[in-house]
């Protein structure tokens, strides 16, 4: 069974910036992809950002990737998302979330609260 685990968010003031990161344990192998989303107060979850896990490849949304870097360490099975300038906006849950053979978001960790204060 694979596990997801984020760590490193929190309050902040706008402007500053954060950094996201997800350990994958468990069930180990070389996912498809991995991603980070995220869910504000009484909106859906959407996608930030993802990986291609073999070739590195990624893609954002939102035209978030002037503001944010995903990235990842495959030694470590962990995923980064690097949040910079970052805005009241941003305000919300992030979670990362696994796809591990290129047939949809499988796996997802618990979830981590960012809130940005103005």
């Amino acid at each position: 069974q694979v596990q997801l685990v984020e760590s490193g968010g929190g309050v902040v003031q706008a402007g500053d910036s954060l950094r996201l990161s997800c350990a994958a344990s468990g069930q180990t192998f070389d996912f498809y992809a991995m991603g980070w989303f995220r869910q504000a107060p009484g909106e859906q979850r959407v996608q930030v950002a993802s990986i291609n896990w073999s070739t590195g490849s990624t893609y954002y949304t939102f035209s978030l990737a002037d503001r944010f870097t995903i990235s990842k360490d495959n030694a470590k099975n962990t995923v980064f998302l690097q949040m910079n300038n970052l805005k009241p906006e941003d305000t919300a849950v992030y979670y990362c979330g696994a796809d591990p053979f290129s047939r949809g978001w499988e796996h997802w960790g618990q979830g981590i609260q960012v809130n940005v204060s103005s």
